[in-house]
């Protein structure tokens, strides 16, 4: 992918403007949510079908730049047949039932420039274990969680995912219009911050690896505008 046209418009201070305090909602009881029962059988169902080699993970989003655990290699990957996109609907943790948000995940299609992380041998149970009480809540979202073919510089991965065409979850749309998504991402926040500044911070760890996404610098553009207009602070 080529570099950025442009500086951002997106700022931390745009970002800032978004933030809000609010509490952490109770679970959504439309969804079978996880007991300590039901992570372990998720984490022996994973590692039920983790190919032969090391156990990689392919961070396209917040595990770029807000990792859950240490790790001991990191590579720059491609996903051919994977795209970003925020298609999930969300009314917790970075969104509310007022304000509903959106966040990433891949959907099918294209391709996705990102990063695999190597989980090192003598911690994979306990790092899966943690990957999954962040990403995974329910068994509707354990379905998006999947092994994916990447290419790096030094040879063909197999890497684990999440939030990969997760369509068991009825919050879950592919290729929603980037203005709808926009209007989400300038006005949600939830318990774990705001939509703009989960996208500030994704586009700026991308950018930082030299990894440029049209469909996210287009969004982060909107974004800024939508912001602007609406604290009546037009952005140069």
């Amino acid at each position: 992918m080529t570099a950025a046209p442009t500086p951002m418009r997106l700022t931390r201070e745009l970002a800032a403007l978004c933030h809000r305090d609010v509490e952490e909602p109770v679970s959504d009881p439309r969804y079978d949510n996880f007991t300590d029962a039901d992570y372990d059988r998720a984490v022996a169902h994973v590692l039920g079908g983790r190919p032969q080699g090391p156990f990689w993970l392919f961070a396209y989003g917040s595990l770029m730049w807000k990792p859950e655990f240490p790790t001991v290699e990191a590579r720059r990957a491609i996903a051919r047949g994977w795209k970003r996109g925020f298609s999930l609907r969300i009314e917790s943790y970075r969104g509310t039932p007022e304000r509903p948000g959106y966040m990433m995940c891949l959907d099918p299609g294209g391709q996705c420039e990102a990063k695999v992380l190597r989980v090192g041998e003598e911690t994979v149970e306990v790092s899966l274990r943690q990957l999954l009480y962040r990403e995974v809540g329910c068994e509707e979202a354990l379905d998006g969680v999947r092994w994916i073919d990447t290419e790096t510089p030094q040879g063909p991965v197999r890497a684990l995912t999440s939030y990969a065409q997760p369509h068991r979850l009825d919050i879950y749309a592919e290729n929603r219009p980037l203005e709808e998504v926009a209007y989400g991402l300038a006005r949600a926040c939830g318990h774990w911050g705001s939509g703009a500044e989960y996208l500030l911070q994704t586009v700026l760890a991308l950018e930082t690896e030299g990894i440029h996404d049209p469909y996210l610098w287009a969004l982060q553009e909107r974004v800024a505008e939508l912001i602007d207009q609406r604290v009546g602070k037009p952005h140069p």
